[in-house]
């Protein structure tokens, strides 16, 4: 999580995820990004990335983490249902959906992956 950019970062920060399977020699970051859709493409973006870089500046807090036995699994479980994110496609500031939707989303369908998110990842209690 790291602030999100500008003066909302003194009221909400940005969630993403990056996971490393065993046999991987790169990371993949799994987030939403609301400014995508202006460009045609779906908010949820999966790609190799760093998994610790800056988001616009603001340095990132680790607020999970899950290593050992069985991680592989909750990996492959976090990409396939990835592919069934309902709101791939959308993306509201508030109340939801938004980038701290994606994640809290994922922990009501993956066994194993339960991120205690920060009170400021808004939009991380949104439902339909």
């Amino acid at each position: 999580a790291a602030d999100t950019w500008g003066w909302r970062g003194i009221f909400a920060v940005h969630t993403w995820i990056s996971v490393k399977p065993s046999n991987a020699d790169t990371y993949t970051v799994l987030e939403v990004v609301g400014w995508r859709a202006k460009w045609g493409v779906p908010v949820l973006r999966v790609e190799s990335d760093l998994p610790d870089r800056h988001w616009y500046g603001a340095e990132p807090e680790l607020v999970y983490e899950k290593r050992g036995e069985g991680v592989d699994e909750i990996i492959s479980q976090i990409l396939e249902a990835s592919l069934d994110y309902p709101w791939a496609n959308e993306y509201v500031v508030f109340p939801g959906p938004n980038s701290n939707t994606y994640p809290a989303w994922l922990a009501e369908q993956v066994d194993g992956f339960d991120p205690d998110l920060p009170f400021r990842a808004i939009g991380s209690g949104w439902t339909p």
